[in-house]
């Protein structure tokens, strides 16, 4: 029996903060900012194939084990996994103090 393909779903305040870090970033690098976007949605699509690679999201609060984070060029990726889609839910950059949801 095939496994259902999962779905990948990115929340608008995920992609809002992508573009803005990719704006950001564009400011100094063209380049690089082309670089850190192209890395990020490659690490979004791996997520679909192995969607329990990364541990727990420890700042989500009451997590059941579907929230998962990880980080990439110095961006916090958290994302939710159902049995049909994973889903980013928010990038934000290292730096800025965590903030429990």
């Amino acid at each position: 029996m095939v496994a259902k393909a999962l779905r990948l779903v990115i929340d608008n305040p995920a992609k809002v903060h992508l573009q803005e870090a990719c704006q950001y970033i564009r400011k100094d690098s063209v380049q690089h900012a082309e670089q850190v976007k192209a890395g990020l949605l490659a690490s979004f699509k791996e997520l679909l194939r192995h969607p329990q690679k990364y541990p727990l999201d420890k700042y989500r609060l009451n997590n059941d084990g579907s929230y998962r984070a990880y980080e990439l060029f110095k961006y916090r990726i958290s994302y939710h996994v159902t049995a049909e889609q994973v889903t980013i839910l928010r990038i934000r950059h290292t730096k800025m103090n965590p903030q429990q949801y």
